[in-house]
């Protein structure tokens, strides 16, 4: 039950996000003031982009997906990986931390929860659940280029148990 719950407000808050990124995407003035650095220790194929030291940051690279081949095995956060879920491995990003993963070749948006560690592969910055891959529509494709923008919904705390009086 609570699974379902986090999944349907993790689409619903999917589908309101994406408004929100096309108002502060790329072309806008905020987005001119953007810097730049290296999100890898080894110089890697991505950038980390603030706006400000309080502001959302974003990376931009390749994401690739796992599924089945993965199904109930335990990820870096202890809960067994479910292909089914909006999850996603990525390898400096918090446990339980939120991302949007927007899909630069159809423009298709989600939100994720990051609770695996990951890719493995060099030049990629994010591993996602077949699920989340299917809703950006790259499945068949296996990669593609993808836009990542840490996610701090406000309506988080609906998802956390009201202590009893």
């Amino acid at each position: 039950m609570r699974r379902r719950l986090a999944e349907g407000l993790a689409v619903l808050l999917s589908v309101a996000s994406l408004g929100a990124g096309a108002a502060s995407g790329p072309g806008s003035l905020e987005a001119a003031k953007v810097t730049q650095k290296p999100v890898s220790a080894t110089g890697g194929h991505s950038t980390l982009k603030s706006r400000s030291p309080k502001a959302k940051a974003y990376q931009v690279g390749t994401a690739s997906w796992y599924g089945e081949q993965f199904q109930g095995k335990l990820t870096a956060s202890g809960e067994p990986f479910d292909l089914h879920d909006f999850t996603a491995a990525h390898p400096t990003l918090p446990l339980g931390s939120f991302v949007k993963v927007t899909n630069l070749r159809n423009g298709r948006a989600v939100v994720v929860r990051i609770n695996d560690r990951g890719p493995v592969v060099d030049g990629r910055i994010i591993d996602v659940s077949y699920s989340t891959a299917r809703a950006l529509g790259f499945t068949e494709r296996g990669l593609q280029k993808v836009r990542l923008d840490v996610y701090q919904p406000t309506t988080l705390a609906l998802l956390q148990p009201v202590a009893k009086p």
